[in-house]
């Protein structure tokens, strides 16, 4: 009879993504983890495989909840919240680029940009994320449009596409070192250029109240 594992395995996948996080594929030994982790090589070989299995496990759990997160945010719901529920996640993903104080970014990013050329399984699983978010935000557009909130005659494809794109990049230049406010600026304008039917005028884009002066 195999022997029980006797370690926290949520423990050690959060350590050894921490260390991947902090230091990038190709700065991470398995001494690094195995020194995060607090467990020996063997046993970290045992368990999850080489450093390419391991990252690989690390790097799918963070994709899943990535989808996760957009999907708490974006699903359920009448269609008459819908652009409530979509403006709502756009200026989340902000203000979590906002709180990346040691501009860590995401690990999708991080990962993708290191392996994705060179990795199969890395280029995959990124594409699948990016796929499934894509789905999500056209959902949202959809019941939007049918709710009359979003003009019916655009493709919701295309919007879909648009502010994938603005969450994703405004993680990226807010790791360049963008200030708080122009983060927040570019969501709030991103919501703005979603087309309104015709004879409709949307009002100001607004904040949460823990973000006004």
């Amino acid at each position: 009879m195999p022997r029980p594992r006797a370690f926290d395995e949520h423990r050690v996948l959060e350590r050894a993504r921490e260390q991947f996080w902090a230091t990038g594929y190709a700065g991470t030994r398995m001494d690094d983890i195995a020194q995060a982790t607090g467990l020996g090589k063997g046993s970290l070989y045992g368990a999850f495989g080489d450093k390419g299995q391991l990252f690989h496990r690390v790097f799918g759990d963070w994709c899943t909840a990535v989808v996760e997160v957009a999907e708490g945010e974006l699903t359920g719901g009448p269609d008459a919240e819908a652009l409530t529920r979509l403006s709502a996640y756009v200026r989340l993903m902000a203000e979590n680029t906002v709180s990346d104080t040691e501009r860590r970014g995401c690990l999708l990013a991080k990962g993708a940009a290191e392996l994705a050329q060179h990795d199969a399984t890395v280029a995959g699983r990124s594409a699948e994320t990016m796929t499934a978010l894509l789905t999500l935000l056209r959902t949202e557009i959809s019941a939007a449009q049918r709710h009359g909130d979003i003009d019916r005659a655009a493709d919701p494809e295309r919007l879909a596409a648009l502010l994938l794109t603005v969450v994703r990049g405004i993680e990226a230049v807010g790791k360049a070192g963008l200030d708080p406010e122009t983060l927040r600026n570019i969501a709030d304008t991103a919501l703005t250029v979603l087309p309104m039917p015709e004879g409709r005028n949307r009002s100001a884009p607004r904040r949460s109240p823990a973000h006004e002066n």
